[in-house]
C-alpha cells in the first residue's frame, strides 16, 4: 500500500513497535500539517494524522520507521522512532483537544494496541521522551480520559504525602520511564514534563504529590528490559 508521505525507512535493529507517542501538529490548520508531513524537503513525518473532525489518515505504513520523535529516550530506548508509532493530533497547542478527535484517537490506539500489543503504560506523550524541547501534545490534552478507558495510565495517591525529595523523585519518574537528568536534561525539566501530564496546572518545587504519583507509577508500571 502506497501513504502518501516519503519520510520514512527500516526500524533499526529488528525493531518493532512497543510505544505509541502522542503529538500535536502547533500549525494553523490540518492541511498545513499533512503538507509538512508529506515534504521531504522537511524531513519529518508520522504514521497518523487526526484532525479536529475526527477524520483520520494513515502517513506512513506502521511496519515503517516514521521520523516523529526526533532525540530523546524513554524506558532506556533512545532510538524512538524505531520503537514507536507517532500520532499527530492537529491542534496549535493552545485549546482543547475537539470531542471528535479525541474520539477518533481512542479508536485508532485502541487497534493499534490490539495489532502491536502495546501496553497503556507505553503510550507516551512527546515531551514524556524529549522533556527538555517538547511539550506536545501539551497541557490541555486529557490524559485522565485515555487512561479510564485502558488507553494509557494514571497515578493515584492512596497514602499520606512524602517528605518531597528532588532525587527520590527523579529516581522515580526514571523508574516509570522518563530519561535520567543529563548534559542536555534538567531536573526541572523533567519535572515539567510529568507535570504536563499528570499535574498541568502546579509550579514550583517538587513536591509530596509529584513524589508520591511517581513513586506510584514506578511500582504498578516498572520499565522492563523488554516492554
Amino acid at each position: 500500500m502506497s501513504l502518501p508521505s516519503p519520510n520514512f525507512g527500516e526500524r533499526r535493529g529488528g525493531a518493532s513497535p512497543s510505544l505509541i507517542v502522542l503529538h500535536y501538529t502547533a500549525m494553523p490548520t490540518a492541511a498545513e500539517a499533512r503538507a509538512r508531513l508529506c515534504d521531504a524537503s522537511a524531513e519529518v513525518s508520522a504514521h497518523w494524522l487526526i484532525d479536529e473532525t475526527g477524520a483520520t489518515e494513515a502517513l506512513v505504513a506502521e511496519e515503517c520507521r516514521a521520523w516523529h520523535a526526533g532525540a530523546g529516550e524513554w524506558a532506556g530506548i533512545t532510538d524512538v522512532n524505531s520503537h514507536s508509532i507517532g500520532i499527530e493530533l492537529a491542534n496549535r497547542g493552545d485549546h482543547p483537544f475537539a470531542a471528535a478527535q479525541m474520539a477518533a484517537l481512542e479508536a485508532l490506539l485502541a487497534g493499534l494496541m490490539a495489532r502491536w500489543s502495546i501496553a497503556p503504560h507505553r503510550v507516551i506523550a512527546h515531551s514524556d521522551m524529549a522533556p527538555a524541547r517538547k511539550g506536545d501534545p501539551g497541557p490541555r490534552f486529557d490524559w485522565h480520559r485515555l487512561a479510564r478507558q485502558g488507553l494509557s495510565v494514571w497515578p493515584e495517591v492512596t497514602g499520606p504525602l512524602p517528605k518531597p525529595s528532588e532525587d527520590i523523585f527523579l529516581i522515580a519518574a526514571h523508574a516509570f520511564g522518563y530519561p535520567l537528568p543529563d548534559a542536555t536534561i534538567t531536573p526541572a525539566d523533567i519535572l515539567r514534563a510529568f507535570r504536563l501530564r499528570f499535574r498541568p496546572w502546579a509550579s514550583g518545587q517538587v513536591d509530596g504529590t509529584d513524589l508520591a504519583l511517581a513513586q506510584d507509577l514506578a511500582v504498578r508500571f516498572p520499565v522492563t528490559l523488554s516492554r
